[in-house]
């Protein structure tokens, strides 16, 4: 089985606990995941199995989309709901059309902290370690994308809002400016993540429905082969002889392949095929460098 699967992550465990447990439910060895959840977090969490792995810088995973909710008037260590609480202020002024008119203002691309509890690395040290024992280091903004940001409904104190963001994007620290913007603090008590990249939800399976799945015998009804999670990219088919050559670690020449080359600007990547089945992610290479195609990763 070389491809994904999308596991609907319960709250309270880590993505490498849930890649651990589908490990030990598939009984695979490679398998990773494509980007990691908080603990408290729920919802898509992409798990590669076999070539899959391979695969994963190649992913088009720029896009994510999260339900959340956060909590008014009280600001924690770790900006969630896990954390200690830092801060308590009275929602004085704080409204329904105030909150409206913030969570406007940050639409676009906006600079954003990442938090302290993240896994960040300062000289090679995660900063979540570093915030374990009480420090804090400066950390460079960052400009990340909110392409669309929604309020879902209003129960003071807590509020939830769905948000389409750029891969990048801490949720959390999306509460906490929020929050300081209207002047009384927030942080997150619920994060659902409803897609990332073409991963979504209405793919996702609990870890239980994989297990129930694996004990009947019946192979993954979520599974999406490479091909389908590779499926942003151009392809092109090999003939026999070229996927002879490709799995020899050798880029393709005039007559490997089935089909005219698209034009491809510098850099840019596409598959080779054979019976529909990914043999290679391959890249243009540089303008006037005389050469046709670079392979980048080959599959078994």
């Amino acid at each position: 089985m070389h491809g994904f699967i999308v596991v609907d992550k319960p709250a309270g465990m880590t993505s490498h606990d849930v890649v651990a447990r589908v490990r030990r439910i598939l009984k695979m060895k490679k398998v990773g995941h494509t980007g990691t959840l908080d603990p408290f977090a729920t919802g898509v969490l992409p798990v590669a199995l076999g070539e899959g792995t391979k695969a994963i810088p190649f992913l088009d995973e720029g896009v994510k989309e999260y339900r959340a909710v956060m909590r008014l008037g009280i600001a924690t260590d770790t900006d969630d709901v896990d954390g200690t609480v830092v801060k308590e202020r009275l929602l004085d002024g704080v409204d329904e059309a105030a909150i409206r008119e913030t969570l406007s203002a940050f639409t676009g691309t906006i600079s954003q902290i990442p938090p302290m509890y993240s896994a960040l690395k300062r000289n090679g040290v995660p900063l979540y370690k570093l915030a374990r024992k009480g420090e804090e280091v400066e950390r460079e903004p960052r400009e990340v994308t909110l392409y669309s940001l929604n309020v879902d409904w209003i129960d003071l104190p807590l509020v939830a809002f769905t948000v389409r963001c750029s891969r990048g994007t801490y949720v959390r620290a999306l509460a906490r400016d929020i929050g300081e913007r209207l002047g009384c603090g927030a942080h997150l008590t619920i994060l659902r993540r409803t897609a990332s990249g073409p991963f979504t939800l209405e793919q996702a399976m609990t870890l239980e429905q994989l297990s129930a799945e694996a004990a009947a015998g019946v192979e993954t009804i979520g599974f999406i082969p490479l091909a389908a999670a590779l499926g942003h990219l151009a392809a092109v088919s090999l003939t026999v002889e070229g996927e002879r050559r490709v799995r020899c670690g050798m880029a393709p020449v005039d007559g490997d392949l089935e089909e005219q080359l698209p034009y491809l600007v510098s850099g840019e990547r596409l598959l080779l095929t054979r019976d529909r089945e990914v043999v290679a992610v391959a890249e243009a290479p540089p303008e006037g460098s005389g050469e046709k195609l670079r392979l980048l990763r080959g599959f078994n």
